[in-house]
């Protein structure tokens, strides 16, 4: 990002490449069925901050937060293991393992029967991509941050004009970082509450 083109605009340009590059249609997910190593290099290529390993999966597995593969297949990681997965990496910065498990069994009860899904994890994900593109289509600057009240904060602490950019980043950060840590909070909140 260039530094002297900052604006609350800039935002809005950020979070149109984020919606572009983070959002992955249910029908692009791959058709075959993956080795476990395959199943972690899609979800680096795709999630390249988390980082997945083979034992972070496998732990998930054992954890009961997602589904066991195949039966006695080598390529034993389907479709639905990576919608479970990709679902998961969104989840990852807001909630633990095992209130990722609580949300899941909302929806999904027993993660290894399929027979007792209340929807079907196509539709969850599909529903989840449609609110996440949605969240990011209606992101502006007055929503998240408010451009009058942003710049009043600025005059009121009388920078240098060389210093004000800067300050207001950090402002911006900062509010987001906030709205960010509430709604985490809020989320855990419902999720601890939540009696399945």
């Amino acid at each position: 990002m260039d530094k002297a083109k900052f604006t609350l605009e800039t935002i809005n340009t950020l979070s149109k490449s984020i919606s572009e590059s983070s959002i992955i249609p249910y029908e692009e997910l791959p058709q075959y069925d993956l080795f476990l190593s395959q199943v972690i290099d899609y979800l680096n290529d795709k999630f390249e901050a988390d980082k997945y390993t083979n034992n972070i999966v496998q732990n998930y597995i054992k954890s009961e937060v997602i589904s066991k593969p195949e039966d006695s297949k080598k390529r034993g990681y389907t479709k639905l293991h990576l919608a479970q997965l990709v679902l998961l990496s969104h989840m990852r910065p807001v909630l633990t393992a095992e209130e990722i498990k609580k949300v899941f069994r909302l929806a999904f009860n027993e993660i290894n029967d399929r027979d007792d899904d209340i929807i079907s994890w196509e539709s969850a994900y599909k529903i989840f991509s449609d609110m996440q593109k949605e969240s990011y289509d209606d992101f502006s600057g007055k929503k998240f941050c408010d451009e009058e009240k942003l710049e009043k904060t600025i005059d009121a602490l009388e920078l240098r004009e060389s210093d004000k950019e800067r300050i207001s980043v950090f402002l911006v950060v900062m509010t987001l970082v906030s709205q960010a840590s509430a709604i985490k909070k809020l989320v855990q909140k419902i999720v601890r509450d939540y009696e399945t």
